[in-house]
C-alpha cells in the first residue's frame, strides 16, 4: 500500500505498528481508511479516501472498512 500511494499520488508514508491484524489509514489525525470485518479495503478505496483527505474534503470511512 504504501509504495501504491507513493507511486500514485506522490505522498511519503509511516509505518506504525499497532494491533495484530490492525490496518488503518491515517492523513493527519484523521482516519481515511480502515480494515474492516469483511477485511481489508480495496486499493481504489484507499487512494481515493487519500486523495479526498489531501483535498481538504471531509471523507467519511465507510461502516464496512
Amino acid at each position: 500500500m504504501a509504495e501504491l500511494l507513493k507511486r500514485e499520488l506522490g505522498v511519503e508514508t509511516n509505518l506504525v505498528e499497532g494491533g495484530r491484524g490492525e490496518f488503518t489509514v491515517w492523513v493527519g489525525d484523521e482516519v481515511v481508511a480502515k480494515k474492516g470485518w469483511f477485511g481489508f479495503p480495496e486499493d481504489e478505496k484507499v487512494l481515493a479516501a487519500v486523495r479526498e483527505a489531501l483535498a481538504g474534503e471531509k471523507y467519511e470511512v465507510p461502516k464496512d472498512g
